[in-house]
């Protein structure tokens, strides 16, 4: 599938025990940060530490980063300052209909 294009993500990164090992054998070009981490980012240290961490190993494997649940301007803040890649949520934008992206 890689060869037709398509990129793949490591989804819901740091719920099970099994995602490290995932990601060691997953040719994945994504790492997609469970939102439980992300949601009170910006006001509790260890859901920040666990953040950058993932951010990190997924980085240094040569994987982008994606963080669920950026549900406002300071936690997007926060995930700038640990240098993530990508971010969803409503603090990023609204959701809207697949009709209106054309």
């Amino acid at each position: 599938m890689k060869n037709y294009g398509c990129r793949f993500s490591l989804d819901d990164f740091g719920t099970g025990r099994s995602s490290y090992e995932h990601l060691w054998q997953l040719s994945v070009d994504f790492v997609k940060i469970d939102g439980v981490f992300v949601k009170e980012l910006d006001t509790n240290l260890r859901d920040y530490a666990m953040v950058k961490c993932i951010t990190d190993i997924g980085q240094l494997l040569g994987k982008k980063a994606i963080a669920e649940h950026v549900e406002n301007g300071a936690i997007l803040s926060k995930l700038n300052e640990i240098g993530l890649d990508y971010a969803q949520g409503n603090g990023v934008e609204k959701p809207i209909l697949l009709q209106q992206l054309s």
